[in-house]
């Protein structure tokens, strides 16, 4: 049988995704950082609500969907990008929820997918381009921004689950 509500909620956390990616391209890069390392990974914060509060299977499905939308809008190598980095970044949270049983907080789950993210990107990125040596220049920035960017998008998760728990219906 098809849940109906749960279709048009997912609905809704897609094009709450498409907002959210959207007003972060909009956003001007971080004077500190290039741009490539600038983003926050604000739509991530979609992926883990998906994750925590409506399904396992769900979040890869919006991942997928994420990742169409930036094939969509920025082109093939970008939409590889996110797939890879947000497969990546929801397998490393399963392994912690598996580990710990949820026993750790949303914002430890964020770090480890955010920092997750960065490095199925980079690893992708160096198979494309057939340089590994980006990964020992790469990797040290990537793990410093993810711990920053995902303590940022795990403290939004916490702040959103309330109004988000009201909409999907408890």
């Amino acid at each position: 049988m098809v849940d109906v509500k749960k279709i048009t909620f997912m609905g809704m956390m897609l094009a709450m995704v498409f907002v959210l990616l959207l007003i972060e391209r909009a956003m001007p890069a971080l004077p500190m950082l290039p741009p490539q390392f600038s983003k926050i990974g604000l739509a991530n914060v979609i992926v883990m609500y998906v994750f925590f509060f409506v399904g396992k299977k769900d979040a890869f499905v919006m991942v997928g969907l994420k990742a169409l939308f930036g094939f969509l809008l920025r082109g093939p190598v970008a939409g590889l990008l996110s797939f890879s980095g947000g497969v990546f970044s929801v397998i490393i949270m399963l392994v912690l929820f598996f580990m710990f049983r949820q026993r750790i907080s949303y914002v430890i789950y964020s770090v480890a997918g955010a920092i997750g993210f960065n490095v199925g990107q980079l690893v992708v990125a160096c198979i494309f381009l057939w340089d590994f040596r980006l990964f020992v220049f790469y990797f040290p920035v990537l793990i410093i921004t993810g711990a920053v960017f995902g303590t940022v998008t795990g403290m939004f998760l916490k702040i959103i689950i309330p109004a988000f728990n009201r909409i999907n219906g408890g």
